[in-house]
């Protein structure tokens, strides 16, 4: 039960800070008087591949290369497979031969 309440807790912190990192982003494009997209491409970029970047450092500091290198390469692997398959559902690619 305990489970269920950090679950739920959990989203909800996680869905704020969604709310405030875009809302932080868009005011600081206004503010500095540049592209939303560009703001977009680092900002937020750089949010959502902090963590991956974290793990990998701690992993190289404790002499695991293993585990940086696999972070890496699987959530390089895991964003683009799963960023096509979103795209592709929302519009199906045509291969012409």
């Amino acid at each position: 039960m305990l489970d269920l309440v950090y679950l739920i807790l959990g989203a909800g912190i996680l869905a704020l800070g969604g709310e405030l990192l875009i809302k932080g982003s868009m005011s600081a494009a206004v503010r500095l008087r540049i592209s939303p997209l560009l703001v977009g491409l680092i900002i937020v970029g750089f949010g959502t591949s902090a963590p991956e970047f974290v793990v990998s450092f701690q992993a190289a500091i404790a002499q695991k290369p293993d585990i940086a290198v696999g972070n890496v390469i699987g959530s390089n692997v895991g964003n683009i497979l799963l960023i096509l398959g979103i795209c592709t559902l929302i519009s199906p690619l045509t291969v012409k031969p």
